[in-house]
């Protein structure tokens, strides 16, 4: 099933999705996408980030792709909703987007093996996971001003829980801006899966219900303006759409 968690009438409402991705309230009414504020699907508890997790993205960057996951954490102040906006800071020359498909962690989780991984998995959600290149001090762990920005992580719209998710290790990824289809991918090319990202991060820390893992993005990255209009795109999880705004009409 698919959930979300949105505004409505000045209050916030759990909904799941109609068979055409309209949105059916706790209270059984039933109301289009554009008529409520949509809000992040999950409130994130700890969220992990992954640099170069996509063999075709480190060609990309040039790179070598890693040995182990290159792991690192995210603020909560970054995490927006669907067809809300994300500020272009005015001082940046290259802000790119990145489709990820997220993993919700939904029980305590501490040394897992692989093959248990997806006993503690709740369900999915897509992150358009910015990123500010022209704050960036490593690559291989981006630092707070490049991934923890107000307004630079949009998520939802919908989170679908695990059993309606066969196979996550095989979606196709795709985003497109301004309706040109700039990024495509599948997540079978990550190179740590999903069953490998949650055993290192449970060898070392125990994860909670709630923690999040941004499982990173493929190659066909772009840089947005803003005016853009940027859908990011995973098969059977959700259409995540944001638009770019200017920080002079839009302080962060």
């Amino acid at each position: 099933m698919k959930h979300a968690r949105v505004r409505y009438n000045n209050e916030v409402v759990l909904a799941t999705a109609t068979a055409d991705d309209q949105l059916r309230l706790a209270d059984g009414r039933e109301v289009a996408e554009h008529e409520v504020e949509w809000l992040p699907p999950i409130e994130p508890r700890t969220a992990f980030t992954l640099a170069i997790n996509y063999a075709d993205h480190a060609k990309e960057l040039a790179f070598k792709a890693p040995e182990e996951p290159l792991g690192f954490l995210k603020a909560a102040n970054t995490f927006i909703g669907h067809r809300q906006k994300t500020v272009r800071p005015s001082d940046v020359t290259f802000m790119h987007y990145e489709c990820e498909l997220v993993v919700v962690i939904g029980a305590q989780a501490r040394n897992v093996a692989p093959e248990k991984a997806y006993d503690y998995v709740a369900g999915y959600t897509v992150a358009n996971d910015y990123a500010l290149r022209d704050y960036l001090e490593n690559w291989y762990r981006p630092n707070l001003r490049v991934k923890s920005r107000d307004t630079c992580t949009p998520l939802g719209p919908w989170f679908v829980d695990r059993d309606d998710v066969p196979d996550p290790m095989n979606l196709a990824l795709r985003t497109t801006v301004n309706g040109k289809v700039t990024q495509e991918g599948n997540t079978r090319d990550m190179v740590f899966g999903i069953p490998a990202l949650i055993a290192y991060f449970s060898s070392f820390m125990t994860l909670q219900p709630g923690d999040i893992i941004l499982t990173g993005t493929p190659d066909g990255i772009v840089d947005t303006q803003p005016g853009d209009e940027v859908v990011t795109e995973i098969e059977g999880i959700g259409r995540l759409v944001n638009t770019i705004v200017a920080e002079s009409r839009h302080p962060a």
